[in-house]
């Protein structure tokens, strides 16, 4: 086992291990044994986030209700733009300052560090619907959307890790320091700043904390669970019918653009991860085409037409010339 996967299962520190750490089972007849520790801490944060919306409703400034949904779409940004195709797909390229934002972006989102965060993405992609496969969708939708934080892990997991390349992501340095120091910027810039702006136009410091911090947190956790979970149930399959993953618009739009998620896993390298750049219902193609023309994205990765043309013929679908997810 190489270094860092012994990192990963040893040091993953403060607040968020309790929720995103491993957890794994050493034998199989243990593998739905529940981690009650992660099942408080799910439920308190379900209770705060009521609270918050109902403070959205009763109490909060529009001014603040607003930034939180701006803070909505920043962090999670830094999730689908940075974690899931910057470094989980490697489908474009970024220059330092780039990286330093999704950096912050991804800290905000605090769904635990970006190493992480891509080490599971990565067992998804390579080992999808078994039991290598972190939120298995086989294995029912509570599953596969939130119960796979709440047992331990599989077996298999564990497992197959070492058959991951992380060394790209190793090699960051920016991704190392993020790795290191997560709890504390996960703190930072997920809780405490969001929390300390609204006080800045009158806001009460408890409103902000519950709006934009809880609320906002719990918001992007069921954004990327789903999908996990409704993504690779529902839908229709255009480019690949043989595999779970489907086109879910109702997804796409809550997750800025991740739920066309049969092109994404017959194309996985693709930067869109879907076949047209449609921006109303693709934030993130929007956010990195705009990066682009700064200059601080390039080499952005797509599939021909000729070659999605072929797969379709070979594995798809008949939705796929309706253009379903227009």
């Amino acid at each position: 086992m190489a270094p860092h996967e012994i990192q990963l299962d040893t040091y993953e520190s403060g607040f968020y291990k309790y929720l995103l750490s491993d957890h794994a089972d050493t034998n199989k007849k243990s593998e739905m044994k529940i981690v009650w520790r992660n099942v408080i801490l799910l439920t308190v944060l379900h209770i705060g986030a009521m609270h918050g919306l109902y403070l959205c409703v009763a109490q909060v400034m529009w001014t603040t209700f607003f930034f939180g949904l701006f803070n909505v779409i920043f962090a999670g940004l830094g999730i689908t733009a940075g974690a899931h195709r910057l470094w989980a797909h490697k489908s474009y390229k970024a220059k330092f300052p780039l990286r330093l934002l999704l950096v912050i972006m991804n800290s905000t989102a605090m769904q635990n560090s970006a190493i992480v965060w891509v080490r599971d993405h990565r067992m998804h992609h390579k080992y999808s619907e078994t039991d290598a496969d972190p939120h298995n969708s086989k294995r029912g939708f509570f599953f596969s959307h939130m119960g796979w934080l709440a047992v331990r892990k599989h077996p298999e997991i564990k497992a197959k890790r070492h058959t991951l390349d992380m060394n790209d992501l190793w090699s960051d340095p920016l991704l190392r320091f993020q790795y290191k120091y997560f709890a504390f910027l996960g703190a930072l810039f997920g809780i405490a700043i969001p929390s300390y702006i609204p006080t800045l136009w009158g806001e009460k410091l408890e409103n902000a904390f519950f709006v934009v911090g809880i609320l906002r947190y719990v918001y992007s956790l069921h954004g990327t669970w789903l999908v996990n979970s409704a993504a690779h149930i529902w839908g229709m399959r255009p480019y690949d019918k043989t595999i779970n993953p489907a086109e879910n618009l109702l997804v796409s739009i809550i997750c800025l653009g991740e739920g066309f998620h049969n092109y994404h896993h017959t194309f996985p390298w693709d930067y869109k991860t879907a076949e047209l750049g449609n921006y109303t219902f693709n934030l993130t193609t929007l956010f990195i085409d705009v990066m682009a023309k700064i200059g601080w994205a390039y080499d952005l990765r797509s599939v021909t037409p000729d070659v999605i043309e072929n797969r379709v013929k070979r594995t798809g679908g008949r939705s796929h010339k309706t253009n379903a997810h227009e």
